[in-house]
């Protein structure tokens, strides 16, 4: 992972403050990251990307120093609502969109509701949410993820976790990467996030969106947090989309292969610009 090489913009908007990168200049491509991350683990494609493209990568709500969401049982539409925001304020009207993992469920959400701002679709790593789990299952998840922050802290859980989130032949420097970013998350935007996930349907959201919009999916074949049979769930709702395995990779694809994954995310982009 890239050292920090671009600061966060931190921006006063209707429901508090949103925090992001924002690079470059051209076509607009917004990075959504997942539940144990932030705007920096996009370091090395807001990097590539740059030169030929605007790139944005929120620290989502609830991650500092963007502001928790009012509700503690946030959908994924309200995280998209706050996408919008964010969006309407950089002047973005339209944008490639690329979700990872958790960050997949808002892309999916807010494609749906805004199928005329995105431009195109990426959806990597992808956590499909657990609506579809039995209640018990989905109890057990979601009391899983939450009391790991609760005991053990954010650094704790991330000495617990991060390491799983990369493929078996990762440098020690990414493991570390990685769980510094982890261990950054804030308890109460975490647990917010988790909820959200608990109640989260990737899929039905994937499955109304207009055929017109172009979709893809990324993800390592290494990837024991989203498997790839997860990810072939997921597609399967999309017939015909495009499938790009990042082979050895983890589900930190986009961070252990930057180079690859910003290549899918580039030709896809140009492909339907």
């Amino acid at each position: 992972m890239n050292a920090r090489s671009h600061e966060l913009q931190i921006v006063p908007l209707a429901g508090g403050d949103l925090a992001f990168l924002d690079a470059g200049a051209g076509p607009t491509i917004v990075l959504l990251h997942g539940i144990g991350s932030a705007a920096h683990s996009w370091e090395a494609l807001v990097t590539a990307l740059a030169p030929r493209w605007r790139v944005v990568a929120w620290n989502a709500p609830g991650y500092p120093p963007s502001a928790a969401l009012p509700m503690e049982w946030p959908t994924a539409s309200d995280y998209a609502h706050r996408l919008a925001v964010m969006l309407d304020h950089i002047g973005a009207e339209r944008c490639h969109l690329v979700g990872h993992s958790l960050g997949c469920l808002i892309a999916g959400r807010f494609a749906r509701l805004h199928p005329h701002r995105v431009a195109t679709l990426t959806l990597a790593s992808c956590a499909v949410g657990h609506a579809r789990l039995e209640t018990s299952e989905r109890d057990r998840l979601l009391s899983s993820r939450i009391g790991d922050v609760e005991t053990l802290g954010a650094r704790g859980m991330a000495e617990k976790r991060g390491p799983r989130l990369l493929g078996p032949g990762a440098p020690a420097g990414t493991i570390r990467a990685v769980m510094e970013t982890m261990a950054s998350v804030d308890p109460k935007g975490y647990a917010q996030a988790s909820r959200m996930l608990s109640r989260g349907d990737l899929i039905d959201d994937i499955s109304a969106l207009p055929q017109k919009l172009p979709v893809q999916f990324i993800y390592g074949s290494a990837d024991i947090i989203t498997s790839p049979e997860v990810n072939l769930r997921a597609a399967a709702a999309r017939p015909g989309a495009p499938v790009t395995v990042l082979q050895g990779a983890g589900h930190a694809c986009y961070v252990e292969q930057p180079g690859a994954f910003s290549r899918a995310i580039e030709e896809f982009a140009n492909q339907h610009g």
